[in-house]
């Protein structure tokens, strides 16, 4: 049960708790302080409409209007509609998100902690150097005639479950394995003949702690265990060292030869294997005491190429202000040289394995974190503090994983991402975002899409919140002097739920602009409201009032006109400048920077959007509806031109401000 290892992962998954992403922080505080300014200035109008005379049910008709206009009803749903948009683009690259919220998330991070095999590399170990009889030799170099480099591709091939079809390139098994195989099709020898000649008697399968594999086999009437496995522990297990001529004793001196080498090619970010055999005396079922008194026979080295899109994509998030560490089960000098070829590992960075991390305490580990690149052997446990190290610093941190041991550090990340292709089900259920391609690559796609939704979601919320102030502030203009409500609550819910949510869904599928990652991951404690968007709101807010009460008082002041008129009046201002606003919010740039036709889902919603207001004030049965008063073509003229000011105003200080 709990105890076994499975057991233990499920301990770890249980143990880990799923965070707020930053967007949920930001908004849970917008909402409360949003609140509680709505409440203290409706108070604060119907004080006023009180003193003015009103009655006591028009002036809190008068304050619901108010809180009507401040209360953007859509921004939930909306905020909801672009993130699902942001999923459907990101699944279009590879980048499948399962958690809605992940989709802002990706902006912020900071840290990514990228699995090596795989995701930075190609995954298709190729053989290379080979070291048997003293010598280091290339693999095509491999010589038959000679009786220990015979040996040396028997040991590779007999102690090895891949296969490889030749005729279409094709290979069943695992990686390392599969290099084996190549390197026997490379000089023309089938790993099916050899196995066929010699059938497996016997097995002691790999094991991630002891680092060996063995099969027994009957070669010329003798049972002989061949074994491949980590350098480190066949070295410890080995008597002897086969050469030309014969079997000689491993001395110290053999020791120090071999281990150099096994250095100068790990250094060179080959993988090394090992390779011994023992003869038995009978053919019997294997023990774990059968794996010593080998006869070492010599090294195969073998590399997992970068992906060539894994280097760009290295720099890319190192441009975007994002830390890449590499997490391996490889051997740390391998892992380092791996590194330094994908520019992760920089001079002055630091390596760390397994074994090192765990004499770490966790002080130690905070005050090295920063100058770690590289952590190799690692287990779950060390993964989960890895993460945990990087939040307590404040970073948000991505974690790729694709087995059954990686799911707790994937549900600790702040963004967990499983491998499409060779991640478990356990590891997808834990993750926030699956890789199609298992590619890192995808990743740095994914961060640029989530920094991209959370600049449209910020410039949604500028669009609706701005609008919003200026029916504020027109409210409280028309409070202060006592006038008449420029709106009726119908009006302020049309233009709040229907014209205004068209505008801010397209503002939430804008094209993400160059540039993204050139700039630094956000700060997830940065409010949403920015003081710098705080301003725009009041600013744009105030111009669209103006407008609107423009309108207001020449329905006001008109020979046809009164209270009916200038409402009817302000409310057609107001939702045509909301309207055309639209287009003010879809970037920092002016729009003949961005392009008019560049979101076309832009013209779409202003298209609905002036079409919904028309029915309004021209459909009889509207009328009635929306309380609207008649009005000449003249004044509608005024409605239009007044409604098209602001954004006149802010695009001409956008030109000037982009040049």
């Amino acid at each position: 049960g709990m105890d076994t290892e499975l057991g233990k992962v499920a301990a770890l998954m249980n143990r880990t708790q799923q965070r707020k992403t930053p967007l949920q922080e930001s908004l849970d505080d917008f909402s409360k302080k949003l609140a509680t300014a709505i409440l203290g200035i409706c108070v604060v109008v119907f004080a006023l409409s009180l003193f003015h005379h009103m009655a006591l049910l028009d002036s809190l008709m008068f304050a619901v209007a108010l809180a009507v206009a401040a209360i953007p009803e859509a921004l939930s749903s909306i905020i909801t509609i672009v993130q699902a948009m942001g999923t459907q683009k990101m699944a279009r690259q590879n980048a499948i998100i399962k958690d809605l919220k992940a989709v802002e998330t990706l902006g912020s991070v900071s840290v990514i902690c990228s699995d090596k095999t795989g995701t930075l590399t190609q995954n298709r170990m190729t053989p290379q150097k080979i070291y048997a009889d003293g010598s280091l030799l290339e693999g095509d170099d491999l010589d038959l005639v000679n009786d220990v480099q015979r040996l040396l591709l028997k040991a590779a091939l007999l102690a090895s479950d891949a296969t490889t079809n030749v005729e279409d390139g094709t290979a069943i098994g695992d990686p390392t394995e599969v290099a084996l195989v190549m390197l026997g099709d490379r000089i023309g020898v089938d790993e099916e003949l050899y196995r066929r000649h010699h059938p497996r008697l016997g097995e002691l399968a790999f094991d991630s702690d002891r680092k060996l594999m063995s099969t027994l086999h009957e070669i010329e009437g003798v049972p002989t265990l061949y074994t491949k496995g980590a350098i480190d522990v066949l070295l410890d297990r080995s008597r002897y060292v086969l050469t030309r001529e014969g079997q000689v004793p491993m001395t110290p001196e053999w020791r120090e030869r071999i281990s150099r080498v096994n250095m100068e090619l790990s250094m060179e970010g080959l993988r090394v294997l090992a390779f011994s055999y023992r003869e038995l005396p009978e053919v019997r079922a294997l023990t774990l005491e059968d794996e010593r008194d080998f006869t070492f026979i010599g090294l195969i080295s073998m590399i997992d190429p970068p992906r060539p899109e894994a280097v760009q994509a290295v720099a890319d998030a190192k441009r975007g202000g994002i830390r890449t560490i590499m997490i391996t089960g490889d051997h740390k000098v391998t892992a380092t040289a791996i590194a330094r070829q994908i520019g992760i590992f920089r001079e002055g960075d630091e390596a760390v394995s397994g074994v090192e991390l765990s004499d770490m305490s966790d002080h130690d580990l905070d005050e090295r974190l920063e100058r770690i690149s590289v952590y190799a052997r690692v287990s779950p446990e060390h993964k989960i503090r890895i993460v945990e190290a990087w939040q307590r610093k404040g970073k948000i941190v991505s974690m790729t994983g694709d087995g059954v041991n990686d799911a707790p550090a994937l549900k600790a990340a702040n963004i967990g991402v499983a491998m499409g292709i060779t991640g478990t089900e356990v590891s997808k259920d834990a993750a926030s975002m699956i890789l199609a391609d298992d590619n890192f690559a995808t990743i740095v796609k994914a961060v640029v899409n989530g920094r991209g939704v959370y600049t449209n979601i910020k410039n949604a919320i500028n669009f609706l919140l701005s609008g919003n102030m200026a029916g504020i502030l027109s409210v409280l203009f028309t409070s202060i002097l006592g006038l008449s409500m420029p709106f009726a609550p119908v009006h302020l819910l049309f233009i709040n739920l229907l014209t205004d949510s068209l505008p801010a869904i397209a503002i939430g599928v804008e094209p993400a602009r160059k540039g993204l990652l050139d700039q630094p991951p956000r700060d997830p404690n940065e409010p949403i409201l920015t003081r710098g968007l705080m301003l725009k709101i009041l600013a744009y807010g105030a111009l669209i009032a103006c407008a609107t009460m423009g309108a207001y008082f020449i329905g006001l002041n008109a020979d046809n006109g009164g209270a009916g008129l200038a409402m009817t009046l302000a409310f057609s201002t107001l939702t045509l400048a909301r309207l055309f606003h639209g287009f003010n919010c879809r970037g920092i740039e002016s729009i003949f920077r961005l392009g008019l036709t560049t979101n076309r889902a832009s013209l779409g919603a202003f298209a609905a959007g002036v079409v919904l207001l028309l029915a309004v004030l021209f459909l009889p049965g509207l009328n009635a509806l929306f309380q609207v008063s008649p009005f000449t073509m003249a004044q509608f003229g005024w409605v239009i031109l007044l409604a098209f000011l602001p954004t006149v105003v802010i695009q001409i200080y956008k030109v000037i401000h982009d040049a």
